[in-house]
């Protein structure tokens, strides 16, 4: 029996390590070997790397795309995508879900792993249906967690749902590395007796408890495990490709793994993994063995922006107390798992808590729209209290929320005038307006790329390896950002913050924030001031 691996060295390695900060020029001679591995799939895009691509490096993720699949033409390229989210953090509405998703798999995409963060099934629909009709497997991932709701029981309820609505694969997607080898087999072995679909096993080294499962998942059926190249593998990224190669073949599958190439992959990519340490991008702290993940279900990516975040804030020893109220946030919510954009929303939100000394004191626009129904429907009860306290008399959205947001594609050509030369420059904007018009002011005009063009390649023609737009771009990066929207603060008697030298720097410098991270911004202006929160409000840009 063949066992299929999923190399993640391009895309969900570097954002549980390094924040997404792996560039094109970095990976681009190693191309070509990585395409000669023989990988089931190469995941390469999605996530977290089209928002990092515009914002942090400088790079148009379409351009991205085109070039690693001109330079791996015969292996699937496989990307990750939040459902009706998109790679956003809002939900967008149907005709720009369709649109992207042709346009992704016109670039050459050729598995699109779709996931809910709240297991909505409804949130999927579209783009599984998208997808199909693209030619493109519709993979869906079931987000897996733990909680008095997420039974065994549930999970193949879901799968057979998964099946109904179209999926032509299913993936288990363990965020956080909590996925225990027992509940692996006893999973696999549930779906695989009951849904005749390809299944794919995503796990995370977090816990130390991926291998283990994976071998136990790939005993009881599973079909494809995620696995990233030693150099990039561990902490709160996947296990090594090189060792569940090994592990794998030892147990009489074959993984049609070319093994010396995977040593000149990994040779490749080690000085790259010691520039990171030696920058400090890579941290430590990402690479170790946190068992108290078990309790907390942080996902690397997770974990790692809460480092980054909270190391720039100067409140790093704040660490701890931010994991212990993560899961108390994540009770009081209905259990969501830890998956963007909810473990931003609920993260960002045990942040603000321990910041501001007091819970809820301060609740931020992306809880409140959570319990309004704008993400989907919680897996379990909310808490009342805080419900009643964040929305007052307002009643929560039962149903799908896209099926209340008018068309969104022509108003995105619009609004993006005279910025867009494509109609993969529209979507860029439609996903991250204020990011995109930033980096077009630096893009070279060289750089832009005939949509036409791109859309008449199928992902695995021999057009794609006509020449590229050369990609010499150089910007500013923009700060640290969620769902993008330009603030910065002021007192509500409109006098400015005195004495708080990063925070006077988003004033002067338009600092780019999510309002989740603006309830976290309240919250240490207000103990720096030692004034309560609510005392404190913060002004639109475009408003002033």
């Amino acid at each position: 029996m063949k066992i299929g691996i999923t190399e993640t060295v391009l895309r969900d390695a570097p954002q549980s390590l390094i924040a997404t900060r792996l560039r094109y020029s970095e990976f681009e001679e190693i191309l070509p070997t990585l395409d000669a591995v023989g990988y089931y799939s190469l995941e390469c895009w999605g996530g977290a790397t089209f928002d990092a691509c515009l914002r942090y490096l400088g790079e148009d993720p379409w351009d991205r795309l085109r070039k690693i699949r001109e330079h791996c033409p015969n292996t699937k390229l496989q990307m990750l995508l939040r459902g009706q989210n998109l790679l956003g953090y809002k939900h967008y509405a149907d005709d720009v879900v369709r649109e992207f998703l042709a346009l992704a798999i016109g670039n050459g995409i050729d598995i699109v792993r779709i996931f809910d963060a709240l297991n909505d099934l409804r949130n999927l629909e579209t783009a599984v249906d998208e997808t199909r009709k693209r030619g493109a497997d519709a993979q869906v991932a079931i987000a897996y967690t733990t909680s008095p709701v997420h039974t065994l029981e549930n999970y193949v309820k879901m799968a057979r749902r998964i099946a109904d609505m179209g999926a032509t694969s299913i993936c288990l997607k363990d965020m956080a590395g909590i996925m225990s080898p027992a509940a692996c087999a006893d999973l696999v072995a549930a779906i695989k007796s009951e849904i005749d679909l390809r299944l794919h096993l995503h796990s995370h080294s977090t816990t130390g408890l991926a291998v283990m499962a994976y071998l136990k998942g790939v005993e009881a059926g599973a079909d494809v495990i995620d696995t990233a190249i030693s150099a990039f593998s561990g902490g709160t990224s996947q296990p090594a490709t090189e060792s569940l190669v090994y592990a794998v073949e030892q147990l009489g599958f074959d993984t049609g793994i070319d093994t010396r190439k995977l040593k000149a992959v990994n040779d490749f990519f080690r000085p790259l993994r010691k520039k990171f340490l030696d920058e400090g991008i890579l941290d430590p702290k990402v690479l170790e063995t946190d068992v108290d993940s078990l309790t907390y279900q942080i996902p690397g990516g997770m974990l790692s922006n809460l480092i980054s975040q909270l190391k720039s804030l100067d409140q790093l020893d704040k660490l701890d107390a931010v994991l212990k109220e993560t899961p108390k946030v994540r009770a009081d919510l209905g259990y969501p798992p830890l998956v963007t954009p909810t473990s931003q929303v609920v993260g960002a939100q045990a942040t603000a808590n321990v910041l501001a000394g007091h819970r809820y004191q301060v609740i931020s626009n992306e809880v409140r729209a959570y319990l309004r129904g704008e993400y989907g429907a919680p897996p379990g009860p909310v808490s009342e209290e805080l419900t009643k306290q964040a929305l007052g008399d307002a009643q929560p959205v039962t149903t799908r929320f896209a099926d209340h947001l008018p068309p969104g594609l022509e108003q995105a050509r619009i609004d993006a005038g005279d910025l867009a030369t494509s109609d993969e420059d529209v979507l860029s904007y439609a996903l991250f307006p204020e990011v995109f018009e930033h980096f077009v002011q630096t893009r070279s005009p060289s750089s832009s790329w005939s949509t036409s063009s791109a859309a008449a390649a199928s992902p695995s023609s021999s057009s794609m390896t006509e020449q590229r737009p050369s990609e010499q771009r150089v910007q500013k990066p923009l700060p640290p950002s969620g769902n993008p929207g330009l603030i910065g603060p002021k007192r509500q008697d409109g006098g400015n913050l005195p004495g708080l030298g990063w925070l006077d720097y988003t004033i002067t410098e338009k600092y780019e924030v999510d309002d989740a991270t603006a309830a976290i911004l309240m919250a240490i202006v207000a103990a720096h001031l030692g004034v309560s929160p609510e005392q404190l409000s913060f002004t639109s840009i475009r408003e002033r």
